[in-house]
C-alpha cells in the first residue's frame, strides 16, 4: 500500500500526479516570456507606424492591421481554412505512413546488429537526398495526384524518426537487458519491458522533429505541384504579388507549427507523464 505522505513530508513513496505536482514555471522563464512578448509587441507597433507612415512601402511590406484583414477576410470566405485542411491532411498522412516505417525500422535496426548492418548503407545514401527532388520519379509510379506528394511527405518524415528510434534503443543500457535475460524475458516482453520503455524520450524526439520535417515538405510540395493547400497560395501570392495574402499566409503557417508542436508535447506529457520536461520538450 503507498505511502501518502502529510503535507510538508518528503517521501519517496507519495504517490505523483504528474497534471497536478508538476512545479509551477521559475519567475525568470515567466519574465523572460513576457520581455520576448513585449518586444514582439513593440516590433509589430513600429511597423504598423512606419507602413501608415509611407516611410516604408505598403506594397511589399503592408502594415500588420491590413495583414490582419486579409487573414479574417480568408478566414471568414472560407479560403483559408480549405487551404489549411488540405495541407493538414497531407502532413498528417505523410507523418503516419512515414513516421510508423520509420518507428518500426529504427527500433529494428537499434536492437539487431545485423539488421542494422543491412540496412545502414542504404539509409546512408538515401537520407542526404532532397526529398523534393524524389518528388517526379514518385509522379512516375503513383501519379499526379495526392498519393505523390503524401509519399515525398512520408519519406521525408521517415529518416528523423527512423534515426531517433535507432538512437534511443542503442543508449538503453545493456544492464537492463541482461536483467530482463536473466529473468527469463521473451522476445515480446524485451519488447514491451525494455525497448519501448527505455527509447520513448528519443522517439518522442524523433516524432517532433518528423512532423516539423513533414510540414514543411508538405509546404514545398505545394509550391511546386499543387493548387491547393497552403503552400500552392503561398506561391499563388507571389506571382500576383499579394503580399498582404502571402504575410497572411505565413501567419497561418507559423500558427500551424506553433499547434502541431504543443499538441505533440501535450501527447507526450499524457502519454509518458513519467518523463522529465527535458525529455519531452527540444
Amino acid at each position: 500500500m503507498a505511502h501518502l505522505a502529510t503535507p510538508g513530508e518528503r517521501s519517496p513513496h507519495r504517490i505523483v500526479d504528474p497534471l497536478v505536482d508538476t512545479p509551477p514555471p521559475p519567475l525568470s522563464e515567466i519574465r523572460g516570456r513576457l520581455i520576448a512578448a513585449l518586444l514582439a509587441l513593440a516590433l509589430i507597433g513600429v511597423w504598423e507606424v512606419l507602413a501608415r507612415t509611407h516611410l516604408i512601402s505598403g506594397t511589399f511590406l503592408p502594415a500588420p492591421s491590413v495583414i490582419l484583414r486579409t487573414l479574417a477576410d480568408g478566414v471568414l470566405s472560407g479560403e483559408m481554412l480549405r487551404a489549411l485542411r488540405v495541407t493538414l491532411l497531407r502532413v498528417l498522412g505523410g507523418l503516419v505512413l512515414g513516421g510508423s516505417a520509420g518507428l518500426v525500422l529504427g527500433l529494428a535496426m537499434g536492437s539487431s546488429r545485423s539488421i542494422r548492418l543491412v540496412a545502414d548503407p542504404v539509409i546512408a545514401a538515401l537520407h542526404p537526398v532532397p526529398k523534393l527532388a524524389l518528388l517526379p520519379l514518385f509522379m512516375v509510379f503513383f501519379g499526379l495526384g495526392e498519393s505523390s506528394k503524401i509519399i515525398v511527405v512520408a519519406a521525408a518524415a521517415f529518416f528523423p524518426m527512423l534515426l531517433s528510434a535507432m538512437a534511443g534503443v542503442r543508449q538503453i543500457n545493456q544492464v537492463h537487458f541482461d536483467v530482463a535475460r536473466s529473468y527469463g524475458a521473451s522476445r515480446r516482453q524485451m519488447l514491451t519491458r525494455v525497448v519501448l520503455p527505455g527509447s520513448l524520450p528519443m522517439v518522442l524526439m524523433g516524432t517532433r522533429l518528423a512532423a516539423n520535417v513533414a510540414f514543411l515538405s508538405a509546404i514545398a510540395v505545394e509550391m511546386v505541384s499543387a493548387s491547393t493547400g497552403l503552400g500552392a497560395q503561398l506561391w499563388f501570392s507571389w506571382q500576383v504579388l499579394r503580399v498582404d495574402l502571402l504575410f497572411a499566409t505565413i501567419t497561418v503557417i507559423a500558427l500551424l507549427g506553433v499547434g502541431l508542436s504543443a499538441v505533440l508535447r501535450g501527447l507526450a506529457r499524457r502519454g509518458a507523464p513519467w518523463l522529465d520536461e527535458r525529455e519531452i520538450t527540444i
